[in-house]
């Protein structure tokens, strides 16, 4: 089984990605953290083409070997990986690379095109949608900023880069469930996506 999350930058993505695949005995793979890595080593200097990654059944990304999981989540690295998976050299790697993970048994993956351009085959195609404001606020919130407009203000950047690159561009697949987080909490989106794959399976065993 595999199970696409897509949707802007702090969405929700994460956490409903984690405990789906927890629920339904998934690998959880967080793409995202693949496009910082690439960024990190950059800063450090490493050609794309120089770089391996890899991601732990217990979810931990190895670049080249070295654990970088606790580096990857900064702003800095935020706005760098966005300007990354912009280059057609780098998305080709990971995206292969995605695919052949998911090759491996029954995962989750999120990110921004898992459900248009990584696994279009997807069995269940989930995109998360929130507000700018909301989506401000709990980046913030995860990362103790009390700088809401800058986080604001970042996001925002992010979001036209995501939106108007000319490769994968973030899009809700034709046949993706729209979840709109806004007025929902956590739980409530959770049990709305799980659902879905609910649903999904039961079809199956039905041979629907």
């Amino acid at each position: 089984m595999r199970i696409a999350i897509d949707g802007p930058a702090a969405s929700g993505k994460t956490s409903v990605g984690r405990v789906l695949a927890r629920q339904f005995g998934c690998r959880f793979i967080e793409t995202g953290n693949m496009y910082r890595a690439v960024a990190l080593g950059m800063t450090r200097g490493l050609p794309s083409a120089a770089m391996t990654i890899d991601i732990t059944e217990d979810e931990r990304l190895l670049l080249n070997g070295e654990d970088v999981t606790g580096l990857l989540h900064t702003p800095d690295l935020d706005q760098r990986s966005s300007e990354v998976a912009t280059r057609p050299d780098v998305r080709a790697r990971l995206v292969a690379l995605q695919r052949e993970m998911a090759s491996r048994g029954d995962v989750v993956m999120e990110g921004r095109d898992i459900g248009t351009v990584v696994l279009p085959d997807a069995d269940v195609k989930i995109f998360l949608r929130a507000s700018s404001d909301i989506r401000a606020r709990r980046r913030a919130d995860e990362r103790g900023d009390h700088d809401l407009t800058g986080t604001r203000e970042q996001l925002r950047s992010r979001d036209e880069r995501d939106s108007t690159r000319a490769i994968a561009p973030l899009n809700a697949a034709a046949d993706a469930t729209i979840i709109d987080t806004d007025q929902k909490t956590l739980a409530e989106v959770i049990s709305a996506a799980a659902d879905l794959v609910k649903e999904h399976l039961n079809k199956r065993w039905h041979g629907v």
